[in-house]
C-alpha cells in the first residue's frame, strides 16, 4: 500500500474550502465548470501521488502541473481531432481532452508514465511524456521550446495536404495547439518558430496554429520580468489573446474565442495565460533555495483549484462539504490507479527498449542516372517527386534558383511551388517544417545549405526527429531526408563555414541514417534507399553531399570522364552496405565521399609499384557496413582508413572500433584530417587529408 504524504498545498486547499461561506444558492449543477473542476482535481492528485511515489523510489522524475490546471479550459475549447503538442505542465489539459474520447483512463495513463511501466500508452515506459495517438496528442521531449518549429510545420502541412488533395490524419478544419512556458518563450527556437509563423501570416499563407504560453513568472529559479511576455508578443504580428488561467471565468471564454479565431481565419494566434507554479519546478526542486516562504505561500491564494472551488460554492453549485467530498474521492481514485500502476511490468531488456529504433531492410526502386554527382542527385529527386506525391523539397534557395550549386535546378518549375519551395533563412524552421509535415504524411526532403549550418539547429534532429519513434513507441514517426551540402576540398570558396568536415555531432544519434555518397550512381541509389527507409521505417535520414564532388567529371586525368555515372550501369545501395572497387589482395583502403576518388588514384599509383589494393567505399556512415568492412579487412590482412574528417571524433574511430570488435587482428592504420577548422585558400591543404598522406601510409603498411 502507498503511504500518504502531506503537502502544504494539499492542506491549504482543505482549510480554505472548509472556511468558505455558503453560496447564495440557485446554481446549476450542469454548469460546465464542474467537468473542468474534475479535470483539475485529477491533475492535482496525480501531482501529489507523483511526489509520494518519487519519495518511495517507485516513481521517477516528473514535472508537476500544479498551478497550471486552468489549461483544462484550452482543451475544452478544442476538439480531440486538433493535434496538440503540450507543455509539460499539461495534466489538466490531458484529462479534459480524454473526457471527450471514450475508452481512455487519463489518470492511469499519467501514473503509468510516472512509474515507467512498459504498458504506458505512448512511450511504453521509456520516458514520462504527455502523448496519446487516440487523443491527437503528439509526444515531445523536455528540450526547451524544441517543439514549436514542429507545430508550425504541422500547421503548414495540414493546409498543404488539403491543397494537394492528399489524405491527412486530421480534418481539414483542424488547428494545431502548442503549449510552452514563459521561460521557454525566450529561447531562440521559440522565437524562430514564432517568427516563421508571423512570416506566413504576413504573406496570408494559411497557418492554423494556436501558441499557448503558460506564464507562471519563473523558469526553474529565474524570474520572468512582470509584463515581459505581453510586451514581447502582443504586438508581434500574431493575434494576441490573454486570460487569467487561475480563474475559469476568465480563461474559458478567452480560450474559446482564441480557438474559434484560429479555426475561422486559418491564421496563427498567441494565447497568453497567466498561471502560478505550485510545489516548485519539479519533484527534486528545492524551491526554498531561491524563493522566500512568504513568496511561496503568497501564490496559494492563486491556486486554480481553490479559485474554482470558491466559484462553485459562491454560485451555489456545490457546498464546501461537497467540494471536499469530490476532492477526497478523486484522491482515492488516483491512489487506486497508482496501486495498479506500480505493479505493472517495466521494460526489462535492451532489445525491447530499442525496438522502436530498428532499421528494417528496404527494397528501393532505382532509375538509372547519368552525369555528375549533382546531376545524379537531381535526377533522383525528380524520380522521388514523380513517384511519391507526398514528397516535398524545400530550404533556402532551392526553388527558383535551384540551389547554390544547381542541385535542385528545374524542380520548382516541374513540380510547382506547393511541393518545391523556398523557406525563411532559419535552419530550425526548415527542420521544423520537415518535422511537422512528416506527421501529416508527407516525405519532406529539406536542404541545409552547408554542414556548418546544421549545428545551429541540431536539436531539431537530435532532440525532436530522432526521438519521436522512441518516445511514442513507434506510434508517431517523422520520416525525412535531410540533405546537407558539406565536407571539404571546395576550392576558391568559403573556409570553415563552407568547408566543414565535422560529423561527430550527427554520428552518435540513435536511429539516424547517415549517407555519404561519392559518385552520381551511388548518390541516386542511396537517395532512393533513404526514401524507402523513410516511408517504410519512419527513418530520419541525413544525406551528406560532398560539395567538391558535385560537378567532378574526371578521375585520373583531365577529360577521362572517369567519375561520371553511366545510365546503362544502375547500382543498388542497400542500407549499411559498402561498395567495392578492385580486388587487390595486398591492402584494403577504407574511405568515403571525397576520400574515394583520392584513394582510387593512390591505388593506381600503388599498382605501378607492385602493390595491389582494393578500395572500399563505406557509403553509409550510419549504420556502418560492418559486415563488408570485416570481410574485406580479413581478405587482405592490411587495412588503411583514409578519413577526410577530423582525427578526433571522425569516422576512422568508428571504423577501428568496428574492426576490433569484429575480431580483426591484422595490420591497421589511419590517415585523417587534422583536428582543426578549415582555413581559407591554399592553407586548407595543410590540415586536410591528402593523397600524398594516403600513399605514404599505404607504403609504410605494405612494405614494412
Amino acid at each position: 500500500m502507498l503511504d500518504m504524504v502531506s503537502e502544504p498545498i494539499d492542506e491549504h486547499f482543505t482549510r480554505t474550502v472548509q472556511a468558505l461561506p455558503p453560496g447564495r444558492g440557485g446554481g446549476s449543477r450542469e454548469l460546465p465548470f464542474l467537468d473542468l473542476f474534475d479535470s483539475q482535481l485529477g491533475s492535482r492528485h496525480v501531482d501529489l501521488i507523483a511526489r509520494e511515489l518519487g519519495g518511495q523510489g517507485r516513481g521517477f522524475y516528473s514535472i508537476g502541473s500544479s498551478g497550471h490546471e486552468g489549461n483544462a479550459a484550452v482543451a475544452a475549447a478544442l476538439r480531440p481531432s486538433d493535434p496538440a503538442l503540450l507543455h509539460y505542465r499539461s495534466g489538466a489539459f490531458y484529462i479534459e481532452r480524454a473526457r471527450q474520447v471514450t475508452g481512455i483512463n487519463p489518470l492511469l495513463d499519467m501514473v503509468l508514465g510516472i512509474v515507467a511501466a512498459a504498458d504506458e500508452p505512448i512511450s511504453g515506459g521509456r520516458h514520462k511524456v504527455f502523448g496519446n495517438a487516440a487523443l491527437s496528442i503528439i509526444p515531445l521531449t523536455s528540450t526547451i521550446a524544441s517543439h514549436l518549429p514542429r507545430a508550425v510545420g504541422l500547421a503548414l502541412g495540414m493546409r498543404r495536404a488539403a491543397k494537394l488533395g492528399l489524405p491527412s490524419p486530421w480534418p481539414q478544419d483542424a488547428i494545431v495547439v502548442c503549449g510552452f512556458g514563459d521561460a521557454s518563450a525566450n529561447h531562440s527556437t521559440a522565437l524562430g518558430a514564432l517568427n516563421a509563423a508571423r512570416h506566413c501570416a504576413f504573406q496570408r499563407l494559411p497557418l492554423p496554429v494556436l501558441f499557448v504560453c503558460e506564464d507562471n513568472g519563473i523558469g526553474i529559479s529565474v524570474r520572468t520580468p512582470p509584463g515581459w511576455i505581453a510586451e514581447a508578443h502582443s504586438a508581434a504580428g500574431l493575434r494576441y489573446f490573454t486570460a487569467d488561467a487561475t480563474d475559469l471565468t476568465s480563461v474559458v471564454p478567452v480560450a474559446a474565442e482564441a480557438a474559434k479565431w484560429v479555426r475561422t481565419n486559418r491564421a496563427p494566434a498567441f494565447l497568453h495565460l497567466r498561471t502560478v507554479r505550485l510545489m516548485g519546478h519539479a519533484g527534486s526542486d528545492v524551491e526554498s533555495a531561491y524563493r522566500t516562504p512568504a513568496e511561496i505561500t503568497a501564490d496559494y491564494s492563486l491556486d486554480p483549484l481553490v479559485r474554482t472551488a470558491s466559484l462553485l460554492v459562491s454560485h451555489g453549485v456545490l457546498t464546501p462539504a461537497e467540494v471536499l467530498d469530490r476532492y477526497e474521492a478523486k484522491r482515492a481514485e488516483v491512489r487506486a490507479v497508482a496501486e495498479q500502476a506500480v505493479a505493472r511490468p517495466k521494460l526489462a531488456s535492451a532489445g525491447r527498449i530499442m525496438a522502436p529504433l530498428a532499421t528494417a531492410p528496404v527494397d528501393a526502386p532505382f532509375v538509372p542516372v547519368s552525369g555528375t554527382l549533382a546531376q545524379g542527385i537531381n535526377q533522383a529527386l525528380i524520380g522521388i517527386l514523380s513517384s511519391d506525391p507526398g514528397a516535398l523539397v524545400f530550404g533556402e534557395d532551392v526553388a527558383r534558383k535551384g540551389g547554390v550549386y544547381g542541385v535542385t535546378r528545374g524542380l520548382h518549375k516541374k513540380f510547382g511551388p506547393a511541393r518545391v519551395f523556398d523557406t525563411v533563412l532559419d535552419e530550425q524552421s526548415i527542420l521544423g517544417t520537415a518535422l511537422g509535415t512528416s506527421l501529416v504524411g508527407f516525405l519532406p526532403i529539406p536542404e541545409i545549405q552547408y554542414l556548418a549550418y546544421v549545428h545551429n539547429a541540431l536539436d531539431q534532429i537530435r532532440g525532436e526527429a530522432s526521438t519521436m519513434r522512441f518516445f511514442s513507441n513507434d506510434q508517431y514517426r517523422n520520416p525525412m531526408i535531410v540533405r546537407i551540402a558539406g565536407l571539404s576540398y571546395q576550392k576558391g570558396f568559403g573556409g570553415h563555414f563552407h568547408n566543414d568536415n565535422s560529423v561527430a555531432a550527427l554520428r552518435d544519434i540513435p536511429g539516424v541514417v547517415i549517407a555519404a555518397p561519392a559518385r552520381a550512381d551511388d548518390a541516386a541509389a542511396m537517395l532512393y534507399t533513404c526514401a524507402a527507409a523513410a516511408r517504410k521505417n519512419g527513418q530520419v535520414c541525413v544525406f551528406l553531399e560532398p560539395i567538391a564532388l558535385y560537378h567532378t567529371r574526371d578521375l585520373h586525368e583531365p577529360g577521362d570522364n572517369g567519375w561520371l555515372a553511366s545510365s546503362s550501369q544502375p547500382e543498388s545501395a542497400p542500407l549499411g552496405r559498402a561498395r567495392l572497387y578492385g580486388s587487390g589482395t595486398d591492402l584494403t583502403i577504407v574511405s568515403f565521399a571525397n576520400g574515394v576518388p583520392m584513394s582510387l588514384r593512390v591505388a593506381r599509383r600503388l599498382s605501378a609499384q607492385g602493390i595491389e589494393a582494393r578500395v572500399l567505399d563505406l557509403r553509409w556512415l550510419a549504420p556502418l557496413p560492418v559486415k563488408d568492412l570485416i570481410a574485406h579487412a580479413n581478405e587482405t590482412g592490411r587495412v588503411l582508413v583514409a578519413d577526410e574528417t577530423r582525427r578526433t571524433g571522425g569516422i576512422s574511430e568508428a571504423v577501428f572500433t568496428a574492426l576490433l570488435d569484429g575480431g580483426y587482428r591484422g595490420a591497421l592504420r589511419r590517415v585523417t584530417s587534422e583536428d582543426c577548422f578549415i582555413p581559407l585558400g591554399p592553407a586548407a591543404n595543410h590540415v586536410l587529408l591528402s593523397e600524398d598522406a594516403i600513399e605514404k601510409a599505404a607504403l609504410d603498411l605494405t612494405v614494412s
